[in-house]
């Protein structure tokens, strides 16, 4: 067996090499089928693949009857998702080396269309096949027209010649299915994934090994779910930053304090929500929220810069409700300032928009700090020497102005 097999991965090999245009793959089996005879290779134990019978299956007619219905459900649904999960991941890794863009879409109306009208033909549930895309991938092919001529050769061929499949070894098969395999895998995108960090790596690994060890079918199951697992574990807590006008701006443009330590509003925090607000990142978010309060009791307002929010849900908008909630029970209030036209639409729509309040949301920044700034402690604002706004400048000014004037009038009246 190992002799049929290693030949014929030679010749598939040095076809691909020497005699590229030639049917390289259907030669190396013909030879490796050449070899089991001269070795006499079904007398020591060589599988052969056996005749096929040379009919087409026959036309039928699905049973629509309740009873089949309920018993088949749930099964056909787990097999339609990996269906289509294995099509997909199939036609990712043939687009990665052919440069192609794939259609999710396309494709799952493709595979369902096809096992539909299929199930009058006694076909079973069908998808995509590593080993036959890529052989189709190997030898030239460019255009779903392959796939066409493919199913229309093989009907040919297994009413004509399918008698000659019973001197075919399985080693032959198994040999030629080798190279296909090792030309489908891209140690460059692998190398890549491993550098990227341990995530990637660990959805990688954890797939390849349950290929080995388990199903195929549970393989594609675990790799999904931690991908899911993976994903959802990074949206659900999303980047918030601390923002603080910068002094050395002339437009008091909004800076990370991270990188750059600056003096903060001791009545005002500025932050800013990289990411979307939905359900799995409320906890994350309302527990940032209220630390900031925390830290800092006298700042009882919160800006929040919301254009790096791209989605929200009902629990994000509820959460966004009760921190304004808790902050103007508190003296202060919650502003947001430039939503995204869907994350207004949101707010909109449910309701949200009059329980945050209508003055409490802005179109920018800018807006929203000369709004809030007149809503702020004017004492503390007299006292305060962060003088973070423009407004503040403006304030000190006008108060050096009235102190002045006041000296004057106190001058002349004595």
């Amino acid at each position: 067996m190992l002799a049929v097999a290693g030949t014929t991965l030679i010749s598939a090999i040095l076809f691909r090499k020497y005699r590229p245009r030639w049917p390289g793959m259907l030669l190396a089996m013909i030879v490796g089928s050449l070899v089991s005879l001269a070795l006499d290779g079904a007398r020591h134990g060589v599988t052969l693949v056996g005749q096929l019978p040379a009919q087409l299956p026959p036309l039928s007619s699905p049973d629509f009857s309740m009873a089949t219905i309920k018993s088949l459900a749930s099964n056909a649904f787990a097999i339609a998702l990996l269906g289509l999960i294995e099509a997909v991941s199939i036609a990712r890794a043939i687009a990665t080396r052919s440069h192609q863009r794939i259609d999710g879409s396309q494709e799952f109306i493709g595979q369902g269309l096809s096992n539909m009208v299929g199930s009058f033909f006694s076909s079973y549930a069908g998808s995509g096949s590593f080993t036959r895309s890529g052989i189709n991938y190997q030898v030239g092919a460019r255009t779903p027209l392959a796939a066409i001529f493919a199913a229309g050769l093989l009907a040919a061929i297994v009413v004509t010649i399918a008698p000659l499949t019973a001197y075919l070894p399985i080693p032959a098969m198994g040999g030629v299915i080798l190279l296909v395999a090792y030309n489908l895998i891209d140690f460059h995108h692998i190398q890549k994934l491993f550098r990227l960090g341990p995530s990637e790596a660990t959805v990688l690994a954890a797939t390849f090994f349950a290929t080995l060890f388990l199903e195929l079918e549970f393989a594609i199951y675990l790799g999904v779910f931690l991908s899911l697992t993976l994903y959802l574990n990074r949206t659900s807590k999303p980047r918030i930053v601390e923002l603080v006008p910068d002094p050395d701006d002339d437009k008091r443009k909004l800076t990370n304090i991270a990188h750059k330590p600056l003096a903060a509003c001791p009545q005002l925090k500025v932050v800013r929500i990289d990411g979307s607000l939905f359900f799995g990142a409320v906890n994350h978010v309302a527990e940032k929220l209220q630390k900031f309060g925390g830290e800092s009791p006298g700042q009882r307002h919160i800006l929040i810069v919301a254009n790096g929010i791209n989605f929200i849900d009902a629990a994000g908008a509820e959460a966004l409700v009760a921190e304004s909630k808790r902050r103007r029970a508190l003296g202060g209030g919650l502003y947001l300032s430039g939503l995204k036209e869907q994350v207004r639409e949101f707010l909109e729509r449910g309701g949200f928009m009059e329980e945050l309040g209508r003055n409490n949301v802005f179109a920018s920044k800018y807006d929203a700090m000369s709004g809030i700034f007149e809503r702020l402690n004017r004492n503390i604002c007299n006292s305060c020497e962060a003088r973070v706004f423009l407004e503040c400048h403006v304030l000190a000014r006008n108060n050096l102005k009235e102190a002045r004037r006041r000296a004057n009038a106190d001058s002349a009246a004595a």
